[in-house]
C-alpha cells in the first residue's frame, strides 16, 4: 500500500494547511478555499469534518511518507439522490504522478461501499485537469459524458467531466 486513508485529527492541521496553500492545487478545485491556506483554515476545516454525521459525510486524511499529504472525502446528496455521493479530493503537489491519489480513491470507494448504502459515487473534474481525468479511469470510475460550460473558474467558461463508479462495479 503506497498511502493510507484515516479519519481526520485536529494536530493534522499544519499539514493540511501546508499541502492547500498552493496555487497549482487551488486551480483545479472549486472556488472558496482560502488562500494562502492557513492552519487555522485547516483546524476549521477537520473541525467541521468531524461534527458532521458519520452517514452523510466521510471526510479521510491521505497519509504517505508517515504525513498529511491531502484530503480526499466522499458527500452524500440529498432527496431522490440521497443514495449517491460526491467525491473530492487532492494532494500535495510533490506526490503527484506517483499512483498515490488512485489508490486513495479506491481504498475510500471500497470504505463507503462497505460502511453505508450509498450506491454510486461521482465526481466531476474540470475538463483540462488531464491527470484528475485518469486517476478516476485507474480507480474503475466510467466517464458519463462532458457538462459544457458547467463552471466559472479563474474567470474562464469550463466544461466539467462526469465519472461514476457504481458499487455493483466493486
Amino acid at each position: 500500500m503506497i498511502c493510507k486513508i484515516r479519519k481526520w485529527e485536529l494536530s493534522d492541521a499544519k499539514e493540511l494547511a501546508t499541502a492547500l496553500s498552493n496555487k497549482n492545487i487551488q486551480d483545479n478545485l472549486r472556488d472558496g478555499l482560502p488562500y494562502p491556506y492557513t492552519e487555522q483554515d485547516g483546524v476549521d476545516f477537520i473541525s467541521a469534518m468531524l461534527s458532521t454525521n458519520e452517514n452523510d459525510s466521510f471526510a479521510f486524511a491521505i497519509m504517505a511518507d508517515n504525513k498529511v499529504i491531502g484530503s480526499i472525502g466522499v458527500f452524500r446528496q440529498g432527496n431522490i439522490h440521497r443514495r449517491t455521493a460526491e467525491l473530492g479530493y487532492y494532494i500535495a503537489e510533490e506526490y503527484w504522478g506517483k499512483g498515490i491519489m488512485t489508490e486513495a480513491v479506491k481504498q475510500i470507494c471500497e470504505y463507503v461501499f462497505d460502511k453505508s448504502d450509498i450506491i454510486r459515487i461521482y465526481a466531476e473534474p474540470f475538463a483540462y485537469n488531464e491527470a484528475s481525468c485518469r486517476v478516476l479511469e485507474k480507480a474503475g470510475f466510467q466517464y458519463e459524458g462532458t457538462l459544457r460550460s458547467n463552471a466559472i473558474k479563474n474567470g474562464k467558461v469550463i466544461d466539467m467531466r462526469m465519472y461514476s463508479l457504481l458499487k455493483t462495479e466493486m
